[in-house]
């Protein structure tokens, strides 16, 4: 019940005039599962396209490959010619962390792709980026100097031997450059003027590389050697131009901004709205071009939330919502989270938790075995967790309990975690349960195929044990911060004792599922690790919630 590993890939092909080469590499990236693909951007005076697809990391590693196996009979280079820089059919291919992926992780997905399509292409390759083998070849610019034209006689030298593949010239391919880079969001911010220039001032204000400095007499200062000293900007890892978009009707600051974690959305936009009122100028609104992940919304949530004087720990859909309103990404084009924010686009089926209480409850009841006991354990403990940052988010603000805001709201953020964890498992352990029942229609007739269908119902049912497991185990992280929220607001003490009350309810209600699938496991020493763990998590949370509760009780 981790957070969902999903990594974003963006390869650029050499090719965006031919439909049908377009087309064929799209439906080569579509037809490996486990993948979305959420974009695909042509463009004929450049002549490239852009692919851009999400999933779990072994599978995006898979679509890449197949994407450039795809394109490898069908993009000739020796025809080839467009404005954009290039070397090579699949030109650049970066792969980029989203959610629940380390950029380490990625430059090992890199470097797995560049390996692959090296070796089953019979292509060069090089690594860039976070990826790269050297720090000369860092610079995905530096790598592509020459471009396609000059690439036969950078391979004769050394320097320049490929990461992956013989330091051969593939006149048809060219050369590949793969590699690992922080997540870019494109980003533009509305000004209410249109003069462009003055958009302009304001994006020299804050983008890294600055303006050039100036003397008393408005000269552009140059050092000994000749150069033009800078002055550096606001913002690191911030690009940025004035320009002016006729659409809209105003100028605006249009950003790339390539490292989110170091410099935060919310933070661009409050700095841009400082400088521009320095400038005579308001800014109006903001816009997000493409896709974002989650993550730098929650940030921006929780940061006006904080300025409001509010708890933390809001629930994920509110946090998103004040994000939108609080920097208006909603005030030039339409902000629909389940199109923009990539995690939404490539969120997996969760059927149960979309039905109606009323339905779930008509469901549960049916005589159909799932859902059964495992997801209703995994909703018990979602309320308790959810009760928790409820009486959180209600002392938050409230006077008299001042001293204990901070805590509280802190709390609230991983009470919404623990909560979000234990509505995903209440999917995940019907899928459990289906995985057995799909292993045992597996055929049977010789002996091979029972060995197999063995494998597998053994495999089934060790998943259908391990995921009410991980419920427990987020059951008692409820009950934990249940125990939290009894110094909160006295008003809502009952609700923390209901709190703890789910929560043992919903772990002790897992553990009785992982029990029950203990007794068609062969495995000994998986089976006597489970029981000490379950009873272990039994144990610790019938002495927790008692403590709770008789703290609840004083105070009535």
């Amino acid at each position: 019940m981790a957070v969902r590993k999903l990594v974003e890939c963006v390869p650029n092909f050499s090719e965006g005039r031919n439909k049908s080469v377009i087309e064929a590499i799209a439906q080569a990236i579509r037809g490996v599962g486990g993948v979305t693909l959420l974009d695909v951007d042509p463009g004929a005076d450049t002549n490239r396209t852009v692919y851009t697809f999400v999933g779990e990391p072994d599978a995006v590693v898979d679509a890449a490959v197949a994407a450039a196996r795809c394109a490898r009979g069908l993009i000739d280079m020796r025809t080839q010619s467009g404005a954009h820089p290039r070397m090579g059919a699949l030109d650049v291919c970066p792969f980029v962390p989203v959610s629940g992926v380390t950029m380490d992780e990625c430059v090992e997905l890199a470097r797995r792709a560049g390996k692959r399509i090296a070796e089953e292409l019979e292509v060069p390759v090089y690594l860039y980026e976070y990826a790269a083998s050297r720090p000369e070849r860092r610079s995905l610019a530096d790598i592509r100097a020459g471009e396609y034209e000059a690439l036969n006689e950078k391979l004769k030298k050394p320097e320049w031997a490929p990461d992956y593949g013989k330091a051969a010239f593939v006149p048809q391919w060219g050369a590949t450059v793969v590699g690992a880079r922080e997540f870019l969001i494109a980003y533009n911010i509305n000004l209410n003027t249109r003069d462009p220039k003055l958009a302009n001032e304001v994006a020299l204000s804050l983008r890294e590389a600055g303006r050039g400095a100036r003397d008393a007499n408005g000269n552009l200062v140059k050092d000994a050697n000749g150069k033009s000293v800078k002055v550096p900007g606001l913002l690191k890892h911030v690009r940025a131009i004035g320009w002016y978009i006729e659409d809209y009707r105003c100028a605006q600051i249009s950003i790339n901004l390539t490292n989110y974690n170091e410099t935060p959305l919310h933070t661009v936009y409050e700095t841009a709205k400082a400088e521009a009122e320095k400038a005579g100028l308001c800014v109006t609104g903001s816009e997000v071009v493409g896709l974002l992940p989650l993550e730098p919304l929650v940030k921006a949530g929780r940061y006006y939330l904080q300025r409001m004087g509010k708890s933390l720990g809001a629930p994920e859909a509110e946090l998103v919502e004040t994000a939108i309103k609080s920097m208006g990404l909603a005030s030039v084009a339409a902000f629909d989270p389940d199109k923009k924010i990539i995690e939404y686009t490539a969120r997996e089926n969760a059927p149960l938790m979309a039905m109606a209480a009323a339905a779930f409850v008509d469901e549960v009841s049916s005589d159909s075995p799932a859902p059964g006991g495992g997801s209703v354990a995994a909703l018990a403990g979602s309320l308790g967790a959810a009760l928790a940052a409820m009486v959180a988010n209600l002392t938050v603000g409230k006077k008299g309990y001042e001293s204990q805001w901070q805590g509280l709201s802190d709390m609230a953020v991983r009470a919404q975690a623990v909560k979000a964890q234990l509505v995903r498992a209440v999917d995940e352990d019907t899928n459990a349960f289906n995985s057995v029942m799909a292993a045992m229609k597996l055929p049977k007739v010789t002996a091979e195929e029972q060995a197999v269908r063995t494998v597998a119902i053994q495999e089934g049912y060790k998943t259908a044990a391990n995921v009410p497991l991980e419920t427990a185990r987020a059951c008692l992280a409820a009950l934990k911060l249940a125990g939290e929220a009894v110094s909160g607001n006295k008003n809502s003490a009952s609700d923390a004792g209901v709190a703890a009350l789910l929560a043992r309810a919903g772990l002790h209600g897992a553990a009785l599922n992982v029990l029950i699938n203990l007794g068609t496991i062969t495995d000994a020493l998986y089976v006597a690790n489970m029981k000490v763990q379950v009873a272990q998590l039994r144990n610790e949370a019938d002495q927790l919630c008692d403590k709770i509760i008789a703290e609840v009780e004083a105070l009535f």
